[in-house]
């Protein structure tokens, strides 16, 4: 070996390494998906949900949305209203470099006020079974 010379790594496409997984989160609370990628140069990172690419505040400052450098996608709080439901969906996260590029499996995020909203007698119901569970569970000694 050559006095300051280097061992040059290979470039190699991305691959990711951590895939995003299901979220049912509440109505204005924050929520991360995840997605790691690597490969040889770094790739960057976009998200997609439905097909169209998620704007986050890469794109627009005052997004909720925002690509972390690690590649996931945390949404200070999840948007979601009668007409209008931005943030519930199916994401995918996609990493490029100029050897290629790799998509993650699927990830849906679905906002858990959606289903009581619905039905209000359904979340006294959820809430009652929730409470009976919960003491139910509990370990409790005299």
């Amino acid at each position: 070996m050559v006095a300051g010379s280097r061992l040059r790594q290979e470039d190699f496409p991305p691959r990711i390494v951590e895939h995003p997984s299901d979220l049912i989160v509440s109505k204005g609370e924050p929520a991360t998906l995840n997605c790691k990628a690597e490969g040889r140069p770094t790739p960057t990172i976009e998200w997609y949900k439905g097909g169209e690419r998620v704007e986050t505040d890469k794109d627009d400052p005052r997004s909720h949305r925002m690509l972390l450098p690690s590649g996931s996608l945390f949404f200070l709080r999840i948007v979601h209203g009668r007409k209008s439901r931005p943030d519930e969906g199916v994401y995918v996260c996609v990493a490029r470099n100029y050897l290629g590029e790799a998509v993650s499996h699927n990830a849906s995020l679905e906002v858990a006020i959606s289903h009581i909203q619905d039905n209000p007698k359904d979340f006294h119901n959820y809430t009652r079974k929730t409470s009976s569970f919960t003491y139910n569970s509990l370990d409790i000694h005299d």
